[in-house]
């Protein structure tokens, strides 16, 4: 059962920010609304400028305690966003005993796929040359986190030991299923809204070849998958089609469905209900598997 809170955000979010975004064929716009997110730094990790493999990006650690090692790719549908527009999901998982490094890849359209992929598979190479890790991401970062473990495995490069994805992209070409049956009911997006930003992201490339939309790769011999997603989310489907998928091919891989809230809820940790409890599944999927497998 959904909180009230929950149907409040969604609510906030239809009003503010779905019909400021449009159909999202102005990246200036949606660049404005993206980078413009009001919510606070979580105030129990610290920030700090980094750079690995060559990617600029941002270090999130804990205050104190102990801490397990995470990659975090932010989203924002590859045309925006960046590591300081989400400390309130990279603080949230460091409070909760993660050193997070989230790097800052190339946006499009300035730099179309493969630029973003490259990036991040560079910045994680870096990262695992540390130990053995876990990795994250949220919507395009989401896609990019599924990418980066398609790239490394196919390339014999050090694996994370579990990934924690939320309500990531995984069909660029995808135009039926929740993409319809959610059309009215998303409380951020509208199915043009991805239709527009997809070429914008691949340049003419082919949105489904398995190294742009994970749904068409061979997910076997991926680690351990956590998705969690709205319900109510055009990108419902691409979460539990992909979970299916990746079980049939022998990977742990569970789907958990959110009912009301708005796409990535995980950035209201401090005042939504859900969002605390999907960074704290998520967070006690990752140490379960952070010391299990290999690096």
């Amino acid at each position: 059962m959904a909180s009230l809170r929950a149907y409040i955000g969604a609510w906030m979010v239809r009003r503010n920010v779905r019909a400021r975004l449009g159909a999202m064929d102005d990246i200036a716009q949606v660049r404005r609304i993206f980078d413009g997110a009001t919510f606070p730094d979580p105030p129990a990790a610290t920030y700090e400028s980094g750079s690995l493999g060559g990617v600029a990006g941002e270090w999130v650690r804990p205050r104190s305690g102990d801490s397990l090692r995470l990659f975090y790719i932010h989203g924002g549908g590859f045309v925006a966003c960046s590591p300081k527009t989400h400390r309130p999901v990279t603080g949230g998982l460091a409070a909760r005993g993660f050193t997070v490094f989230a790097p800052d890849y190339r946006l499009a359209p300035e730099n179309p796929f493969p630029a973003g992929r490259d990036d991040a598979l560079a910045a994680w190479c870096a990262f695992a040359e540390g130990g053995p890790a876990c990795i994250a991401g949220d919507s395009a970062g989401g896609n990019l986190a599924l990418a980066v473990m398609l790239a490394a495995r196919d390339r014999g490069l050090p694996m994370p030991r579990a990934a924690a994805l939320f309500s990531p992209v995984t069909d660029l070409a995808a135009t039926t299923g929740s993409r319809v049956s959610n059309a009215l009911r998303d409380a951020m997006f509208n199915p043009q809204s991805l239709a527009n930003l997809g070429p914008m992201y691949l340049a003419g490339h082919d949105p489904r070849d398995p190294e742009a939309s994970p749904i068409y790769a061979d997910p076997t011999g991926l680690p351990p998958l956590l998705f969690h997603v709205g319900e109510r989310e055009i990108l419902r489907d691409d979460s539990v089609r992909m979970a299916e998928k990746a079980r049939a091919h022998g990977v742990d891989a569970t789907a958990e469905v959110f009912p009301v809230v708005n796409h990535v809820w995980q950035f209201a940790d401090h005042r939504l209900p859900e969002a605390r409890r999907s960074l704290d599944t998520a967070a006690a999927f990752m140490r379960r598997h952070a010391g299990a497998g290999r690096a």
